[in-house]
């Protein structure tokens, strides 16, 4: 009797105080509807505890709404949309286009006319960043198979560009190529709207200034000038930079009457006068043939007018040399 007593009214309890879902457990023990009904039902937060469960409960669920941006769909894919590059890259070009119809207007460069003519000195490059060595692109050997390896980077305190690797001659093993060793960096060639190219205006300057550190070494200065003749691709204008090693910086100026003319590397018995108001690029190569490491720290790169210098070309020309020039 006590039995049936107990069963009725663990009965009558859930009958009462539980829900239905748990009701259906009708032989369960007091202590465990008990149990039940307390896991079962909501709890009752007391007011003080009230504010701070909605607030952890809160912060929870906007940290899961987090994970779930977070962790993109596999189905989902990102939007691309062509037409909208174009018409961004379009809107950068005209905008690119009226900048330099207003620094037409203002001057050279976007210079008064008045100050690019008292202009005595012009930095045209210097490294005080990284968008400075974004102008610049290196070259070695290893394009025809060769073995030279050089790399570009900011100095130290982003003051200067370090322009280093190793040197090898050793000649590529292709049976096409028997000399090789040298490595090179060049400025890129800049471009104006819709990448037109552009050119530097160096007229009215007659010498090149360089501050630069290296290694003892003697590298090869290289200017282009800005033409369209495909002819013309491999000519160029050089001379030579001697850099003395050591810690110390040092001041190089090379004036424009010295520079020779070569044409695919071989400098021409008819030399003709560097035109400085069409420069494209400019460029400093090493093949000394001496294997090993190297380095070249560069401050600034510039031009400026040197009134002690008169001499207008260094080179002589004859009938027989050049004829083009006494016709």
């Amino acid at each position: 009797m006590a039995l049936v007593h107990k069963l009725l009214n663990g009965t009558y309890i859930l009958s009462k105080g539980l829900k239905p879902s748990v009701a259906a457990c009708p032989f369960l023990s007091t202590r465990s509807a008990d149990y039940c009904s307390s896991s079962l039902q909501k709890p009752v937060a007391t007011p003080g505890k009230a504010s701070t469960q909605r607030t952890s409960a809160g912060g929870l669920q906007g940290d899961q709404r987090e994970v779930a941006l977070d962790i993109p769909s596999p189905e989902e894919k990102p939007e691309v949309s062509f037409d909208k590059a174009i018409k961004d890259e379009i809107k950068e070009h005209f905008r690119r286009l009226k900048d330099e119809i207003v620094n037409h207007w203002i001057g050279p460069e976007g210079r008064p006319l008045q100050e690019i003519i008292l202009e005595q000195a012009r930095v045209v490059w210097q490294f005080r960043g990284k968008e400075d060595l974004d102008k610049w692109i290196v070259t070695s050997d290893k394009t025809i198979g060769g073995k030279s390896e050089v790399f570009l980077k900011m100095g130290k305190n982003n003051q200067s560009a370090l322009l280093y690797g190793t040197l090898s001659s050793a000649a590529p093993q292709d049976g096409e190529n028997s000399q090789s060793g040298y490595c090179a960096m060049i400025s890129k060639i800049p471009r104006g709207a819709f990448e037109r190219k552009k050119s530097y205006d160096w007229s009215q300057f007659n010498t090149l200034y360089l501050r630069v550190r290296g290694d003892g070494r003697p590298w090869m200065v290289n200017i282009r000038e800005d033409t369209d003749i495909i002819q013309k691709n491999n000519q160029m204008y050089s001379y030579f930079m001697f850099t003395r090693g050591g810690p110390y910086w040092q001041e190089v100026k090379i004036p424009f009457s010295k520079f020779f003319f070569s044409n695919q590397g071989r400098i021409r018995d008819a030399q003709f006068q560097l035109l400085l108001d069409k420069i494209s690029s400019i460029g400093f190569t090493l093949a000394d043939k001496v294997d090993g490491p190297f380095f070249l720290e560069i401050d600034f790169i510039g031009v400026f007018a040197d009134p002690a210098h008169t001499e207008e070309f260094a080179y002589e020309n004859s009938p027989v040399l050049n004829p083009r020039l006494f016709k």
